[in-house]
């Protein structure tokens, strides 16, 4: 009884595990990039970001840029197992599951802040934004791995009582309804100061360092009570509220080379260490009126007694498992280094192109349970944009992109999953006068939905698939000014 119970507990812990930073960091800050995509060679305002060594060629004297974006994005989870549970010595055929999990990602108007100043070969920036992740994501019906592990447990703890006593039902689940609920939030800030010093004709180098603030949490429960015109018992109530913050530090370097029409940089970030630190609010189970509260448990005995109890009664893998959400554990949630290599030319004064290469080493950025280990290699993105100045006030641009990830079977998860894409942007801007410009985009993400077929569902015996699919549409609107 006792094992079944914690088994519950810990797939539900597991079942609630959060978003990796690696796989998510931003670098759409600056309108510029949302309508345009390449601007690694940029020496234009946002370069504080994309481009530090190319301010040594920008405006002379102070710059400012403030940006607003909105984002909208569903990540969705389509499950198939048939005959879910068959069990022909018990005559039972088994349930169907084929249900889509609608996970409905949203942020708020997502602001970013550029500055910078240029005296002869001396250029100052600063940047601050949302550098990783960023917003909300939550799923209305739970997860798959949530409500089929719930189901499962019930079964196989109702078979055990049926077995000692024949008099004891068997619970399947046309029996009873699941209310269950996942969401979580990941938001990494980031603050970067640069300095950018021109070394000759051609050249120029920056260094800098970005301060980046995790803040996320994971919350979420399931509940499962037989249907009123079987009793309305309660079966199952599971409940998780972690909180996770830390700091983190990453040293940035860029090299810039510019003649005449032609702008060659390229840029290392190091690797942000984010050890985060667990808030526990909320760890416990109740099912068939028996609790159990692992949070104060740990409270009572320690995190290092609680965790073997559990270990004695689930075993070693699941104690490991639930240790990332016990009370003041340390979990890393790293953002990986990035190389950028760009290459930007001036056709004509009106007509400007650039082409762009980014490798973020996710395989080395340390995330939970050493998930990055599960990684076929690092993200790979390609990015290639063109502006066009249809007249002194007005000019119009686009950009594609394209994002591989090394995505594996064993690296996705229900709650934090990555789909290769392709993005396309566009937009414009408004040179309201000759210090002030409007800048304004539209941008979608195109992503390849991702089967993971699994010949034992979640563990269990039953074979089963589920299917992730992304969508993600931003706009945005900026305003720069030079001095």
């Amino acid at each position: 009884m006792r094992k079944l119970l914690f088994s519950a507990v810990l797939a539900f812990a597991f079942s609630t595990a959060v978003q990796a930073g690696g796989l998510m960091t931003n670098t759409n800050y600056h309108i510029a990039f949302d309508r345009m995509f390449a601007r690694g060679a940029t020496t234009e305002i946002d370069a504080a970001y994309s481009n530090p060594a190319g301010l040594a060629w920008g405006h002379e004297g102070w710059q400012l840029s403030l940006n607003f974006q909105k984002p909208w994005q569903n990540r969705d989870i389509e499950t198939t197992i048939p005959h879910f549970l068959a069990n022909p010595q018990l005559g039972y055929a088994g349930y169907d599951i084929h249900q889509k999990f609608n996970g409905k990602a949203s942020a708020p108007i997502v602001p970013a802040l550029f500055a910078s100043y240029k005296k002869d070969n001396w250029a100052f920036s600063a940047m601050i934004g949302i550098v990783g992740s960023g917003g909300f994501v939550k799923y209305e019906e739970g997860i798959p791995m949530f409500n089929v592990m719930t189901m499962g447990k019930i079964f196989e703890q109702s078979v055990t009582a049926h077995m000692a006593n024949p008099q004891s039902p068997i619970i399947t689940p046309e029996m009873y309804d699941i209310n269950s609920e996942v969401k979580g939030k990941q938001y990494i800030y980031g603050g970067q100061i640069n300095i950018t010093r021109k070394i000759n004709d051609y050249f120029s180098a920056a260094i800098g360092l970005r301060a980046n603030y995790y803040d996320g949490y994971n919350r979420g429960f399931v509940n499962a009570t037989t249907k009123q015109q079987l009793g309305g018992q309660q079966l199952m109530d599971l409940q998780l509220d972690v909180t996770q913050r830390a700091w983190g530090f990453a040293p940035i370097v860029s090299i810039d080379y510019h003649q005449g029409p032609l702008t060659i940089a390229a840029r290392y970030e190091f690797r942000a260490k984010l050890n985060t630190k667990n808030d526990t609010k909320a760890l416990n189970v109740t099912m068939m009126g028996q609790q159990i509260d692992i949070k104060g448990m740990a409270e009572q005995m320690g995190n290092e007694a609680t965790l073997k109890t559990l270990a004695a009664a689930a075993g070693d893998q699941m104690a490991e498992k639930i240790k990332n959400y016990m009370p003041d554990e340390h979990v890393r949630y790293d953002m990986p280094s990035l190389f950028v290599v760009a290459a930007g030319y001036e056709f004509t004064p009106k007509l400007r192109a650039a082409l762009e290469y980014h490798f973020f080493d996710d395989k080395h950025a340390k995330m939970a349970d050493d998930r990055q280990k599960t990684l076929d290699h690092g993200t790979h993105e390609i990015l290639a944009g063109i502006e066009y100045d249809i007249s002194k006030k007005f000019t119009i641009s686009c950009g594609g992109q394209r994002t591989d990830y090394g995505i594996t079977d064993e690296y996705q998860q229900n709650t934090s999953f990555a789909c290769d894409s392709y993005s396309v942007g566009l937009g414009g801007a408004w040179n309201i006068t000759e210090k002030m410009r409007l800048n304004f985009s539209y941008f979608c993400s195109l992503y390849s939905d991702y089967t993971h077929n699994q010949q034992k569902y979640l563990g269990t015996p039953y074979a089963g698939k589920d299917v992730y699919s992304r969508t993600n549409h931003v706009v945005g609107v900026g305003l720069d000014y030079k001095f």
